[in-house]
């Protein structure tokens, strides 16, 4: 990583800046020409992450930091580095390209040719770190054509969306480095799907390793110190996104090699120095999904962390007895659907609800009743007690038990289970 630092901050000493990328004229690119934000916030530009011996020189196009070189917050050709650093940016065809010196196309914005021949289209960074192409044409009107934002590498940085929306049919996802110094996409994924209700996970080649709470479905804001953050749950949009309200500071949300989400902060200090402040998710040994097992209930207030949910027992006593809990829980006795009880769980990351049954309209008790009425129903919730029903079928995956906050989880059992 230090060799990355290194040779991004060398280049950054001796290049000299552009501002915008217009249509009337190629712009000559190169590791001593880059491009610009309006308050030099930002830079987009060649960058090579590694200067080992014996490695091909592998140069990529994207954006970083201008304060903190080393924070690269998107990379364009990620899975097709270049050889050499001089190359020709050009807007064809409303479209960002990137020439080699044959005009072979290297990399480009990829959207959908729009008959835009009387316009004026310009390539921009924004402050915010956002590249965007514009239109202008003879009527005074403008437009965005395409913007980075909506295509992340590993990084969410200020304003920034992850998740999906139904009216522009972009789903944005982060993928992780493939190596500390190799930008081509990794192993891991993070991004926001929705099965009935939205969550947002981690998966390692297409299985998942991290598993948010399900969000609320409604518009949610919240504020901190230096940051408001923005969580909108609909049936036409799931995303999330942060607003650091002070400028002077710098936060950037990393997907990283190794799959974890961390939030590095820089706080201004007293001479200039900058105060780096860290948080990590998963951030205990309960995070990691489905730790215990189907019917496990995870819990970092004892040791060791697993356990089986009351009216379950070890599928494999054995494995159980060396800490492999992979195997998960079994029922003590079977459920008959009609003479079952359920028994309650306070303080509960719900489980996994790709399996599941919602029902918006439904409170406490006729959440009970559907549950009832279905011999597949393993579980049900109320979540935040509000009007909202979730029922559950098959195995019971990824539940923990919360130190502090978290839901109750009525668990179905047959009668002989229940605690009395």
């Amino acid at each position: 990583m230090k060799l990355r630092i290194f040779f991004i901050l060398v280049l950054h000493l001796f290049s000299k800046y552009d501002s915008k990328i217009v249509s009337t004229e190629p712009f000559k690119i190169s590791t001593r020409r880059s491009i610009l934000s309006p308050e030099k916030v930002f830079v987009f530009g060649f960058f090579k992450p590694s200067t080992t011996s014996g490695v091909a020189d592998r140069w990529y196009l994207g954006i970083w930091h201008h304060r903190f070189p080393q924070e690269v917050v998107w990379v364009a050709n990620r899975d097709n580095p270049i050889s050499k650093p001089v190359r020709t940016l050009k807007i064809l065809d409303a479209n960002l390209v990137l020439l080699d010196r044959h005009g072979t196309r290297v990399w480009w914005t990829n959207r959908t040719s729009t008959n835009l021949t009387k316009s004026l289209v310009i390539g921009e960074l924004l402050d915010s770190g956002n590249l965007v192409l514009r239109y202008f044409d003879d009527n005074s009107s403008t437009g965005c054509l395409w913007q980075s934002f909506d295509f992340p590498t590993d990084a969410l940085v200020s304003n920034m969306k992850l998740g999906f929306d139904a009216k522009s049919n972009i789903n944005r996802v982060l993928k992780s480095w493939r190596s500390s110094d190799d930008p081509s996409s990794g192993e891991f994924t993070y991004g926001v799907e929705r099965h009935e209700l939205v969550q947002s996970i981690i998966r390692k080649k297409g299985m998942p390793t991290f598993r948010s709470d399900p969000w609320k479905i409604t518009n949610e804001s919240g504020n901190f110190t230096y940051v408001t953050y923005t969580i909108t749950a609909t049936k036409e949009e799931a995303t999330y996104f942060f607003t650091i309200t002070n400028k002077t500071f710098f936060s950037i949300l990393r997907l990283s090699v190794g799959g974890r989400l961390n939030r590095s902060t820089w706080i201004p200090k007293p001479q200039q120095v900058w105060k780096r402040v860290e948080r990590i998710l998963p951030h205990d040994a309960c995070g990691l999904y489905n730790k215990c097992g189907p019917n496990g209930i995870c819990d970092t207030s004892r040791s060791p962390n697993c356990d089986c949910i009351h009216g379950f027992e070890p599928r494999d006593q054995e494995a159980w007895g060396f800490q492999d809990w992979t195997g998960g829980c079994m029922r003590r006795t079977q459920l008959n659907c009609s003479g079952d009880g359920f028994e309650k769980f306070r303080k509960m990351k719900l489980p996994d609800t790709t399996k599941s049954i919602v029902d918006m309209t439904s409170g406490l008790k006729e959440c009970k009743e559907k549950c009832n009425r279905n011999c597949n129903c393993t579980a049900f919730a109320n979540p935040d007690m509000q009007n909202s029903c979730v029922i559950w079928v098959g195995e019971i995956l990824d539940l923990r038990k919360n130190m502090i906050a978290g839901q109750d989880l009525f668990v179905r059992l047959a009668a002989t289970d229940i605690c009395k």
